[in-house]
């Protein structure tokens, strides 16, 4: 896909359907139970109805995609482990050996981990190829990236909503791996959000103090240097992101252009969210939250997104398993939305709004 086709598609992304999210709330308003009952699942089905146009809300085949990436700025001493580790989670993902393999088993989900840009490739044929480059550039030093890099990784994350509706996939949950990735997430919420540093970077995979603190300094350094701007998502991307932040941000986008439901995962992908509708607030109607990451700005991530996750569990695990855990939630939604009795059914007079709820 040519950039000039990516922004025309952009431009053809409609809101969501009212008369569809109409038709599903009547749907569960005629169900033999209280009014609203199921909260924020009947949401979720309400909001996939608007997105696909059809109050028929079917799941079908899901899949979650794991890009993986390596991140320059692992160079400051910000994580506990170096990059080699993400070549050798993502082979054990293609393997079916990682945590969020075990978790879609249980959730009928695939498992798809992507090459975005990893300093050691894996020959796995199971490991898609949609590879930028080696890793990004040290943002303590200088921009992760190109702004052409930085497209080409968003085309990237669209094209592959595309491939998989066409092989009949309904849903799709994101993930994530690579190593020194909630310190460009963090950096990318420091900028958007206009929030201090301090506030919306965590430890990530476990940092003792004095790495909490070199990691805080290098995106503040990071940040001071590539001066990104906030009014332009993706300059702020290519300055402080990372190629899986920017793959996800595609997928996002393309969940809304090809009008499929992606999930969010946890804070990394809740920030690729906040970009995909920075770029295009429409985007919005095709993006789904699962639970809210115990990263510190998880959930100020989501409610500048206006989202509110079903789940809150304190996980920080990544890999997509807290995308892949709602989707049993959406099975169960969806076996009462299409198969529970109505009150027409029961002869049990319909539930009326009487205020509260």
């Amino acid at each position: 896909m040519e950039i000039s086709e990516f922004y025309n598609l952009l431009g053809s992304v409609w809101p969501a359907d009212g008369a569809a999210a109409r038709a599903a709330k009547a749907r569960w308003d005629s169900i033999a139970k209280p009014l609203g009952s199921l909260g924020l699942l009947e949401e979720a089905v309400i909001r996939i109805a608007a997105l696909t146009g059809s109050e028929d809300v079917h799941l079908g085949k899901r899949v979650v995609f794991v890009f993986c990436a390596d991140n320059g700025v692992v160079r400051e001493g910000v994580t506990q482990t170096g990059p080699e580790v993400t070549a050798v989670v993502a082979a054990n993902l293609a393997k079916g050996d990682a945590s969020v393999c075990r978790m879609a088993s249980v959730a009928r989900c695939d498992v798809i981990p992507v090459d975005m840009g990893m300093l050691t490739t894996v020959d796995d044929e199971r490991v898609l190829r949609r590879r930028i480059a080696a890793g990004t550039n040290n943002i303590a030093e200088g921009p992760a990236m190109t702004r052409e890099d930085a497209l080409r990784a968003i085309i990237a994350g669209v094209e592959l909503v595309k491939e998989f509706k066409e092989k009949g996939y309904g849903i799709i949950a994101t993930g994530e791996m690579g190593i020194g990735n909630t310190t460009t997430s963090s950096a990318v919420a420091s900028v958007l959000l206009n929030k201090p540093v301090s506030e919306v970077t965590g430890r990530g995979a476990g940092l003792s103090d004095e790495g909490l603190q070199r990691k805080i300094k290098a995106i503040e350094r990071a940040i001071e240097i590539n001066r990104p701007d906030p009014t332009d998502a993706i300059d702020v991307l290519m300055k402080v992101g990372g190629f899986d932040i920017a793959a996800m941000t595609g997928t996002f986008l393309g969940g809304a252009i090809y009008r499929v439901p992606i999930i969010v995962d946890g804070f990394i992908s809740a920030v690729s969210a906040l970009i995909a509708k920075r770029i295009c607030p429409n985007s919005i109607c095709a993006i789904f939250p699962s639970h809210v990451s115990a990263e510190p700005a998880g959930m100020t991530v989501l409610e500048e997104l206006g989202l509110t996750p079903p789940i809150r569990a304190g996980m920080r695990l990544g890999e997509g398993t807290g995308a892949v855990a709602l989707l049993p939630l959406l099975d169960m939604a969806l076996a009462v939305y299409h198969g529970m009795c109505t009150f027409e059914d029961t002869g049990i007079e319909a539930y009326t709004p009487q205020g509260g709820f």
